[in-house]
Formats: structure tokens, sequence, C-alpha cells
């Protein structure tokens, strides 16, 4: 146990990391090149200087005994650190959508369509070849855990904070290893992700697929926001006068609103809970939200209350910037702690494992966006293929940032069409809800349910991509001339 002191200096130590991790990327060409967050750089620091790292040298060198025996940071700091991912997560899942104009869904699919398809496939094929992977080798090899088939889409797709988040949930169903192979998965997805993709930039570039307006391969300064539609000067007169009299800073306004979003998808969750329990769940049956934790529901709470802003006429209340921060502060403390408590004696251990996951994640996203990016999209296949698969080996953030190194000037519209694209992607995967139930769907139905779910769902997205490369055909759209 811990108490308030304990906590206040363990997010001061977080702090700290963040300005040494930011020091280190700014004075190191090779974090730069590889477009490393500061908060990947603060959490490795964290976990070099920690019992895994320089613990283990210490015990190594100078006994058990030694000063350094336990690295640099208490057990009750760490104990801090261990819990903050699962809580602060659902900061950065409720802040998702707030502040977003969200089209009607026709809308977006007309806008976004092979888009969406694209990134469904490169999620649920995740799954199907971690299924494969897991039943074809490492349960025959290494007598693995099943729930390991989900690690590469919870890793990779997910990233650091949803591999995170997961960590209580993979404990409570009786896989502890699985938490700290998702966070390593998701490191090793963020840096493939980078490299492959400045590589098959350079590639398409070079072989002509990158359209003309934007051939030249530029390398941005930095990652830029997923922002679509800018804030217009109606929204913030609205704004002006909401909050005139009020007492009360926007910035605190748009914490509350926030905590509003988690607040509704825990009454969502505990509500599904409940059903549950009286339903197919009671003694002994079929449980499934038991095991869910709560951040894709704070989503899904964070959609509703933007609705039910708008519809009461105080939508403008939102400022999205000012929400992107509160989530982005979330995220690093996400980000920080998780990897500052990974476990490498557990990926050691684990390590053949590991690395057949990487690997067939990293061939799976780089071969599927080779062979199905040219066919699904009607126009600029590279540019639109691109940002989704980086996305899938790392985070959204590493989407924007190699869509942004082959269109610089979005002269392409992919940039749109990718944004969109997210409003029917991360209530599901990455994230969202089957992400979150995958591994007790694993632990429930078993490992070739699983796999008949995901290829069926695989083959589904593949057959609604061909109908639609038959429809472009058939009546070509002026974006493919």
């Amino acid at each position: 146990m811990f108490n308030l002191r304990t906590v206040l200096f363990a997010f001061v130590l977080l702090a700290l990391l963040l300005l040494l991790g930011r020091y280190l990327k700014h004075q190191i060409q090779w974090f730069q090149r590889l477009y490393l967050p500061a908060s990947i750089v603060a959490g490795a620091l964290a976990l070099l200087l920690g019992p895994e790292a320089l613990g283990a040298i210490a015990t190594a060198i100078a006994g058990p005994d030694s000063l350094l025996a336990g690295g640099l940071f208490a057990e009750d700091i760490r104990a801090v650190w261990a819990q903050a991912p699962g809580v602060f997560i659902n900061v950065v899942f409720a802040a998702l959508f707030l502040g977003e104009t969200i089209p009607a869904p026709r809308e977006i699919w007309r806008k976004a369509a092979p888009q969406v398809v694209f990134g469904q496939t490169l999620a649920w094929g995740q799954y199907v070849v971690g299924c494969l992977a897991t039943l074809l080798i490492l349960i025959p090899l290494f007598n693995v855990n099943p729930i390991s088939a989900a690690l590469i889409e919870i890793g990779f797709e997910g990233g650091h904070g949803t591999a995170g988040g997961m960590a209580d949930t993979l404990v409570e169903l009786g896989f502890p290893d699985g938490a700290d192979l998702a966070l390593g998965l998701a490191t090793v997805g963020i840096v493939s992700g980078i490299i492959c993709g400045t590589a098959l930039a350079d590639w398409g570039r070079r072989k002509g697929h990158v359209d003309a307006v934007a051939r030249q391969v530029v390398e941005p300064s930095e990652i830029p926001d997923l922002n679509v539609v800018s804030e217009t000067a109606e929204v913030r007169q609205e704004r002006a006068r909401l909050l005139r009299n009020l007492l009360i800073d926007p910035l605190s306004i748009n914490f509350a609103i926030v905590g509003l979003a988690i607040a509704i998808g825990w009454l969502i969750l505990e509500a599904l809970q409940w059903v549950e329990s009286v339903t197919w769940g009671g003694e002994g049956g079929f449980t499934l939200f038991e095991y869910v934790p709560l951040f894709p529901l704070a989503l899904i709470g964070g959609i509703i209350t933007q609705a039910i802003l708008n519809r009461l006429g105080l939508g403008a209340l939102v400022i999205r910037p000012m929400v992107q921060n509160i989530a982005g502060v979330a995220l690093d403390v996400v980000v920080v702690a998780a990897i500052a408590t990974i476990s490498l004696s557990v990926i050691g251990s684990n390590l053949s494992v590991f690395l057949i996951l990487s690997i067939v994640g990293i061939l799976w996203n780089v071969l599927i966006f080779l062979w199905w990016a040219p066919r699904i999209f009607p126009s600029y296949w590279f540019e639109k293929g691109i940002g989704d698969m980086g996305q899938s080996m790392g985070v959204t953030a590493t989407g924007i940032l190699l869509l942004r190194m082959v269109d610089p000037d979005n002269s392409t519209g992919a940039f749109e069409g990718f944004a969109y694209k997210q409003l029917f992607f991360e209530p599901i995967v990455g994230g969202g809800l089957f992400t979150a139930a995958a591994p007790a769907l694993i632990v429930r139905l078993g490992l070739l349910p699983m796999l008949g779910i995901t290829g069926g769902l695989l083959i589904f997205w593949l057959a609604v991509g061909y109908l639609l490369i038959q429809q472009e055909r058939r009546h070509p759209t002026a974006s493919s001339v």
C-alpha cells in the first residue's frame, strides 16, 4: 500500500524522467531519426535504472544487499507506476472523440470506405496470423498461453497505451507475462514501423508509386496532429458566451467533461456486467464483460458526452486542443510507467515467443500493404495505404508521420480518409471493444473458435473490398482519373 505523498513523488519522478527523455531525444540523433516519443525514451531510461537492469547488475557485482540492488527507485514508487497505466488509459480513450465533429456514418463511409476496409483488414489479419502462429508454432514448441494469439493486435495495433491498460485483464485471465510481452511488442512495432515505413517511402519514390506532386519524400520535423476540421470563429464566440460570468477555468471544465465521459463509460460497463450476471453469465455461464477493462467503454462515453453537450447547446465548451493536451499528459504517464515496469526477465524467458510474434506481425503488415493497398485504393494507393500500415505497427501518430513523409501538403486527400477511418476503427479494434474482449474470448471459447471469428471477419472485409473494387471499375470516381 502507498499514501498520497508517495503518489505525488512517483509522478514528480515521472515528470523529471520525461524532461530527461526529451533532452536525450534532442541530443541523440538516432532517437530523432526513429521519431521516438520522449515518453518512450523516458520509459526506457526508467527501466534501465530500475531493478531489472541497474539493480540486476548491482546485485551481480555487490550482492543482493548492495545499495543499488533495487535500482534507483523505491518499491512503493514502482508500485504506483505499475497501477498508473490501467488508470490513465481511461483518460486517453475518453478524450479521443471529445470536441470532434462526427459526421453521419453514411457520409464517413462515402469519404473513407477503402480506408476503412484496408484498416480493418490489417487489424483482423493480425488476429488471424497471431492465432495461426500460436496454434502451429508457439503451443507445439513452447506450450504458451493461448492468449498469446491476441498480443500482436494488442501491442502493434493498440500500442503502449492499450498494452499497459490491458495488464490487469491479462493477470486476471492467468497470463501475467502477457502484459510485458505486449509492451515489448508495442516497442518493436513503433520502431519497426518507422524503419519499414521510411524504407518503403524511399522505395515508393524511386519506383514512381508516390504521386508526382509529392514525389519528394520529406521528413517532418515532428509528428503532426490528427486534425481535420479547424475551429471556426462562430464556435469561439459561442464558447466565450457560455464561459461569461463562470468563475471556473476552461481547463477545469474540459477536465470535468473528460471525467463525465469516463463516468458514463463506467455506468455502461456496470450495466453490461449486471445484465450478463443475471442472464447468460449466471451460475457458471459464459462471462465476458467482467474481464473487459473500462477504457473502451470510456471511448463510447466520450462520444455520448459530446452528443449530449451538442444537444444541450454546450458543445462549444469542449476545447479540442485542450482535451488533446489532457489526453497527451495521460498518455505520457501511461507509456513511461508501463515501460518502466516491464519485466525484462519475463521477455528473456519468452524470447523465442517474443521474436516469432514480432516477425509474424511485421511481415503481415508490410506484405498486406504491398499486396492489398494497390488493389483497394483506386488512386494514390501508396499514400493512402502507408498511413494505415504505420498505425497498424505503432500508433496513430506513426501513421500520420509516414503519411506526411510522402504527402506533406495533403495533395492526395489521403489525410482526410485516414482521419475519418478512425471513427469506424477505434471503437472496435486498436484498443476498442474487441481488443479489450479478445483475451477473454480466447479463454472462454478457445483458440480455434477465435480463429474462426477473426478469420471470418477478415474474409468479410476482403469481400467488401472486392465489391468496392468492382464498383469502382464500373463507375470510376473523379479521384481515380
